[in-house]
């Protein structure tokens, strides 16, 4: 079996050899040619130094975290791994640790909501509550209103759905217990009773699958199959399982009481719906953070509906009686993005870690991208999140764990301990989840750690979300993800320099840098090279060997992950399509560093049509095209073979990801769209868009 570990090894070795050796041999060819380096050989240096050392630290730290994560995932395959009979653990509680999931959605697709609170409803765990937060607009008309009216109404249909199979297992517990109470438990009948109730619950599961098939769209039936496979039929299956499996486990009457006692929790669940727009003393702030803080703020509380002389509404404490909403207490939060799902042992596995460890405030699985997508650009930017699954589990390795914000389980204790208070429109709002960036699980992530808390990545898949299905949708989700890095660093830095009570170590401090800071050295390092016209004594094979193990790596991490050796080459194209956007964000950033102007969060659109790319990335990429191209004419004529051929093959890449990724009709549709809203804006006639 191959040693994947120490080819880690082998491979940052090459890489750290190989860029010392170059970057001398660069400085001697220097001194050589001009006899001593003057301020223009300095300055360009310089320059290529800082393009250097930016890509080779993220090199550095992927190798460093893969290492990690193996050690991590070999650990866990020894260690960690829970059996069904360690997750039964729950059902010895008197009282379950109380869960609490909270969806935030605004504007989806009524496919996918539902895909999602099935997939926390069916998650197995004693006591456990759903609530969806619906941000959108409580005051609309048209298509808006139906899909709101239509939300509403599928979220109470669920509830009742499954009040009416909990109701029917509750009996049957009421009817055991009955008979124990006159002394009339037999093992066997009541293991034969037991058999039936699972065999009826594996059909409840299963009408509930047909059900969801009556909304399901085509758009998303690569989600769909997930769902039904990994979902409801894994479910199925476990249940008719079951009394086989552990019949043998059943030797009296308390461990009866237990398994009446489960299939009495597998359906006992709230399933309500939330909209804090409607309440004039509840943040009205347009973004996820605000929206999750809106309702957690109402935990343990019981509220009254009280109504202003202008017909606004509020919500006020008040005593239990005269409540109009009851927001019950509870330990752990649980977030599920609303085009995510959870699989149905998501929840037992990560409190059970929480529960072992008193200072973990986060637990979670990064999620993984959907499997089988119907488009090419799909499955690359799946790719790089299913890769960012493995680094992300090398982060716990050094402690460096981030929140990953599609799906949390929270310790609510941790999230009261980073509450501050904020004034939004003369009201006094909770702030558990910072807003102060668009990335409010990075920043969320830096107030816990600077409390002692520490965050976990369970070493295995439990979660998938989706992603975006063309390049508009991508473009507003990674230019989101690239902004705010640059704005917490310095919370880093101060943690690692500063006089705190909770220093970073070294290596984490370095990894969480290289996450908060790839998004603008990354780009900027390779936009230098690209574009600046090197001498030919910076063309050093010794450089090409140091970047080598890094795509060797990443390619075995591809293939682990079901993809293959074309999907690394796409994943580059892609990664160069992505330089603009990449920086808008770091720009964004910069920006708000200076004006303390936080840019509107972006939310991913999550719809079935396309959205549109803004002609500024457009032009952007293709004149990167053209630049890379020229360059590589200048650099052949030069006779810098080494930097033409970068400069060829970074053109190739970025003329196959416009047509590929980018679609050549499709960027066609989008420019004659820019320009139609650039005449209806200064209210000319705008060019038929059919023609």
């Amino acid at each position: 079996m191959i040693n994947e570990k120490k080819i880690t090894k082998v491979m940052l070795t090459i890489s750290t050899v190989s860029l010392v050796i170059g970057v001398v041999y660069i400085v001697s060819s220097l001194q050589n040619r001009y006899q001593g380096l003057g301020t223009s050989e300095i300055l360009q240096l310089l320059l290529f130094c800082f393009a250097l050392s930016s890509l080779f630290f993220g090199n550095v730290t992927y190798q460093l975290t893969r290492i990690g994560q193996l050690t991590r995932h070999e650990a866990h395959d020894v260690k960690e791994a829970a059996t069904p009979s360690d997750l039964r653990f729950i059902y010895k509680y008197d009282s379950p640790p109380p869960v609490m999931i909270l969806i935030p959605s605004y504007k989806e697709e009524l496919s996918i909501i539902v895909q999602t609170v099935l997939s926390a409803a069916l998650a197995e765990y004693p006591d456990r509550c759903i609530a969806l937060l619906i941000d959108d607009p409580p005051v609309c008309d048209g298509e808006d209103k139906t899909a709101l009216l239509a939300a509403r109404e599928t979220i109470a249909r669920l509830n009742k759905s499954f009040k009416k199979r909990a109701d029917f297992f509750s009996a049957a517990k009421n009817n055991f217990e009955q008979r124990a109470k006159q002394g009339g438990v037999t093992l066997d009948q009541e293991i034969s009773c037991l058999e039936d109730l699972y065999g009826r619950a594996a059909g409840f599961v299963e009408d509930i699958g047909t059900e969801y098939r009556t909304i399901a769209t085509a758009a998303f039936a690569h989600s769909d199959d997930l769902f039904y496979r990994d979902i409801i039929q894994r479910i199925v299956n476990a249940h008719r399982a079951y009394m086989t499996e552990h019949k043998v486990d059943i030797l009296d009457e308390k461990a009866l009481r237990q398994e009446y006692a489960r299939l009495q929790s597998l359906f006992k669940v709230s399933i309500t719906s939330f909209e804090r727009k409607s309440y004039r003393n509840l943040s009205h702030a347009a973004n996820k953070a605000m929206n999750l803080n809106s309702y957690i703020g109402l935990i343990g509380n019981n509220l009254s509906v009280v109504s202003g002389a202008d017909g606004s509404l509020e919500l006020h404490k008040t005593t239990q009686g005269n409540a109009g909403l009851s927001v019950p207490t509870v330990k752990y939060v649980l977030t599920i993005d609303a085009d995510s799902v959870i699989l149905p042992d998501y929840i037992l596995k990560l409190v059970k870690i929480m529960e072992e460890n008193d200072g973990i405030a986060v637990a979670q699985t990064p999620y993984s991208a959907f499997q089988n997508p119907p488009t090419v650009l799909e499955r690359v930017a799946g790719a790089t999140t299913d890769i960012q699954y493995l680094v992300h589990q090398g982060f716990t390795a050094y402690n460096a764990t981030f929140w990953v914000g599609a799906n949390a389980l929270l310790r609510f204790a941790a999230l009261q301990d980073i509450q501050t208070m904020q004034q939004e429109r003369g009201y006094a709002m909770p702030i558990f989840i910072q807003d102060r960036t668009v990335i409010e699980d990075t920043g969320s992530t830096m107030d816990l750690i600077s409390r002692g808390w520490r965050l976990h990545n369970h070493p295995q898949r439990l979660a998938y979300s989706a992603t975006p299905s063309d390049f508009g949708s991508l473009v507003i989700q990674r230019r989101r993800w690239a902004n705010g890095g640059l704005i917490i660093f310095p919370r880093l830095l101060k943690l690692k320099f500063g006089r705190t009570k909770h220093p970073v170590s070294f290596i984490e401090a370095m990894v969480r840098s290289y996450y908060l800071l790839s998004p603008a050295l990354t780009n900027i390092g390779l936009l230098i090279l690209l574009l600046f016209p090197f001498s030919s004594e910076y063309s050093n094979p010794f450089l090409v060997l140091a970047a080598a193990p890094y795509y060797f790596l990443y390619a075995r991490d591809l293939r682990k992950a079901g993809y293959n050796g074309w999907d690394l080459l796409r994943h580059y194209a892609l990664t160069l399509l992505l330089i603009p956007v990449n920086l808008a964000g770091v720009y964004h950033s910069l920006i708000q560093v200076v004006t303390s102007r936080r840019r509107p969060f972006g939310r991913t659109p999550k719809v079935s049509g396309r959205t549109a790319v803004p002609i500024g990335y457009i032009i952007f990429i293709y004149a990167l095209s053209a630049i890379a191209a020229a360059s590589a004419v200048f650099n052949l004529l030069s006779s810098n073979y080494l930097f033409f051929l970068f400069c060829s093959i970074n053109a190739g890449f970025l003329i196959y990801g416009q047509k590929h990724l980018l679609g050549w009709k499709e960027t066609a549709a989008d420019i004659q769209m820019s320009f139609a809203d650039w005449y209806d804006r200064r209210g000319r006639k705008a060019p038929d868009a059919s023609a």
